[in-house]
């Protein structure tokens, strides 16, 4: 273990964008909410690359982002980079991780990871404004995610995606925009 500190306040479940190393030594990029507490822990959702490789290698970095074009493709896409850090990374933090529990909800497999911070780094500080758009986009992809999932109201699921594409529609500028296209060219809605 480690002295180090999470860079950034957490409160709740904050949303991140985690890389890990998978077996062909790229990073896989994907977004993982962050549950506050001490430990600090995640959940992730059946056999996915993250889940892949916090269990084979045991860590990864966890980033905090503004773009929203990042945190759409790291919720809704496969993405791997060659480095662990992404360039629109304000904040981010190595983890260790250990498994802390698990079971099995609706048909799909979960993992409770405790995340231990190892090294942190703050790249970038400064006033940052609150975007509508931003948030929209990040809900978007939760209600994608959940699409095909039984135990989730579909019709529902698509209102609220349909009514997130307003927002970003109304209050976004492009990057907004090009993220919520990431999310409809990757979910069936």
């Amino acid at each position: 273990m480690s002295d180090a500190d999470w860079p950034v306040p957490l409160a709740g479940v904050t949303e991140s964008i985690v890389t890990t190393l998978g077996p062909n030594d790229r990073w896989n990029v994907a977004a993982l909410g962050l549950h506050a507490g001490d430990p600090v822990t995640a959940t992730t959702w059946g056999r996915t690359r993250t889940w892949r490789n916090f269990r084979e290698r045991g860590g990864g970095h966890v980033q905090f982002s503004p773009d929203p074009v990042d945190f759409a493709e790291a919720a809704m896409t496969v993405r791997e980079t060659d480095d662990p850090i992404l360039d629109s990374a304000d904040a981010w933090v190595e983890v260790s991780v250990d498994r802390i529990g698990a079971g099995e909800d609706g048909g799909t497999q979960w993992v409770e990871w405790a995340l231990h911070p190892v090294e942190s780094a703050v790249e970038r500080t400064g006033v940052r404004t609150t975007n509508r758009a931003y948030y929209a986009v990040v809900e978007a992809t939760v209600a994608a995610s959940r699409l095909g999932v039984d135990a989730y109201d579909q019709t529902a699921l698509r209102e609220r995606l349909a009514f997130f594409e307003g927002v970003v529609e109304k209050c976004g500028g492009d990057r907004h925009r090009e993220a919520m296209a990431v999310v409809a060219d990757n979910a069936e809605w």
